[in-house]
């Protein structure tokens, strides 16, 4: 193939369905200042060069333009973020993060500091499709769900599980990053007046 790619990293399927049982461990390995226990491994082929992929996800406070279940994402200083993201039954859950690797055009990494409502850690990495079919970027979460396995379920429930929601969001920033914009559902007010017209 000559690439400089590792065998875990040529392979674009998500980590968590590999049949190979070494490969998720090896995923988590990868992750610095690890936090969490279940682990979520989902790769998406965007269409887009790496580095422009790399530069919009690196602007972290636009991760809410994609992420569904993101409300804000606030820079403190120090390459440490605030998030606070949507819960089940209309809650909300906050912690801090910190970016533990940051290597422009290929990985962005980052871990929750102690006290974080959900105990995460993970990476983002950006490698060149093979055949210049653009970019494959592969997004590994590890985590605890708050109230462990019950608050997965109802995290399930409401489809607000992690697991859930990395494949949607990976969907939607290949939405945005080849087309410019997230297909939704959804009607614009516009859309709506003229449909009552």
């Amino acid at each position: 193939m000559g690439t400089d790619l590792t065998d875990i990293q040529q392979q674009d399927a998500p980590v968590t369905t590999s049949k190979d049982s070494d490969r998720a461990a090896a995923a988590a390995e990868e992750i610095r200042a690890p936090k969490g226990d279940s682990l979520v491994g989902k790769t998406v082929t965007i269409n887009r060069p790496r580095q422009e992929l790399y530069d919009y996800w690196r602007a972290l406070a636009q991760l809410p333009e994609f992420m569904e279940n993101v409300e804000r994402v606030e820079p403190m200083g120090g390459n440490r973020y605030r998030w606070t993201v949507k819960a089940p039954a209309g809650r909300t859950v906050e912690w801090v993060a910190a970016v533990t690797e940051d290597r422009p055009g290929e990985v962005i990494a980052w871990t929750s500091e102690e006290d974080a409502d959900v105990a995460n850690s993970g990476r983002v990495e950006f490698r060149d499709a093979p055949g210049g079919r653009g970019t494959w970027v592969t997004a590994t979460l590890l985590y605890d769900p708050p109230a462990g396995i019950v608050g997965k379920v109802i995290a399930k429930l409401f489809q607000r599980e992690p697991a859930i929601q990395v494949r949607r969001d990976l969907r939607r920033f290949k939405q945005l990053m080849e087309t410019g914009e997230v297909a939704t559902g959804a009607w614009t007010q516009a859309q709506r007046a003229e449909e009552m017209n």
